[in-house]
């Protein structure tokens, strides 16, 4: 698995798909890296179950909506991180931008664009559960994301029969990162050159629009 030198050499070149047309409705999160003997690990939180939230009980990256009067996506991303989790990326490394991904939901148009920034924390910090929205939060090696016996393909709440490809990064039938973060995981392996299998990660049109997030 890439060390975090690989990340920063593969992320400084490359350019990631934006959506440049300005949206009302703009979110992002930040997937935040830390290099231990081992190896790099990357966070995931756990959201807490909450009626109305689309991703209620989800795994997912720390982030949210850009809110604030002349926010960046940028900003957003460090706010809600320090927010949800408590650590300040503000002294981090940059490490790069990913490809923006688009959303949709029934009678909204445009709908939702979720950009995505990659951070390096040179320093182990403690993980501070800060809001009610966030259950659990824990660091993840990347190599236990490519590894076969992690892939599962399943149907989740709200999604009927449709079978939906994911990973467990904890407990099997709790722990599953799949939807949007999934969709993240797989523009950041391909930026590193090291693209999921296509029996993984093919996910077909219709499955995506399904996916897109509220």
């Amino acid at each position: 698995m890439p060390r975090i030198d690989e990340i920063r050499r593969a992320l400084a070149g490359y350019e990631p798909a934006l959506v440049r047309q300005r949206r009302e409705r703009h979110a992002s999160v930040a997937l935040v890296l830390r290099e231990l003997q081992r190896g790099a690990e990357i966070l995931f939180i756990e959201r807490a179950e909450k009626a109305g939230d689309p991703w209620s009980g989800h795994m997912a990256f720390p982030g949210g909506r850009v809110d604030l009067p002349d926010e960046s996506p940028e900003q957003a991303a460090v706010r809600e991180t320090l927010e949800e989790v408590g650590l300040a990326l503000a002294g981090a490394e940059r490490l790069g931008r990913l490809d923006d991904l688009e959303g949709r939901h029934a009678g909204r148009s445009p709908g939702m664009v979720i950009s995505a920034f990659v951070y390096h924390l040179p320093e182990a910090a403690e993980l501070v559960k800060q809001t009610s929205e966030v259950r659990d939060a824990f660091w993840v090696p990347l190599r236990q994301l490519v590894e076969p016996t992690r892939q599962v393909r399943r149907a989740f709440h709200g999604t009927g029969s449709f079978e939906f490809p994911g990973i467990v990064v904890g407990e099997p039938d709790r722990h599953v990162v799949w939807g949007l973060t999934y969709r993240f995981l797989e523009v950041f392996f391909r930026a590193l050159g090291r693209p999921f299998p296509e029996q993984w990660g093919e996910i077909g049109e219709a499955m995506r629009d399904h996916l897109k997030p509220a």
